[in-house]
């Protein structure tokens, strides 16, 4: 079974992506903040990682560059969720080694369609 770490500072974000991520057959973890994620992939790095672009007003950039910097880090492949529209955030975003972006609010197709992108779900998708 895949694995999913969640790091958003809302715990209804938290929730509603663990219910979808559980239906589409992964274990999840979530975590409300970069130091309790960066703990938790030291212990075990998962194969994926949905984080919020701030929590708690830092920025995931420092904890990308961390989660790649572990062993085995490289391989986890990281989708950031956003409510910014900004072009600028979600290149900026990319750049560091974030593989998808997902906009918020979102629901079970849109986590689906992404996931499946990012060759995290087999067949599906688009």
């Amino acid at each position: 079974m895949k694995t999913c770490l969640i790091v958003d500072d809302s715990a209804v974000i938290r929730m509603v992506g663990r219910k979808i991520l559980e239906d589409l057959h992964f274990a999840v973890e979530d975590c409300a903040d970069f130091n309790m994620a960066l703990s938790h992939c030291r212990e075990r790095i998962p194969d994926a990682v949905l984080i919020e672009w701030r929590v708690k007003g830092e920025s995931s950039a420092d904890f990308i560059e961390a989660l790649r910097s572990l062993p085995g880090g490289i391989n986890a492949v990281v989708l950031f969720c956003t409510n910014k529209t900004a072009q600028d955030d979600i290149e900026a975003a990319l750049a560091i080694g974030a593989k998808e972006y997902i906009m918020k609010p979102f629901d079970s197709a849109v986590i689906e369609l992404k996931f499946h992108r990012v060759g995290l779900l087999e067949g599906g998708g688009g």
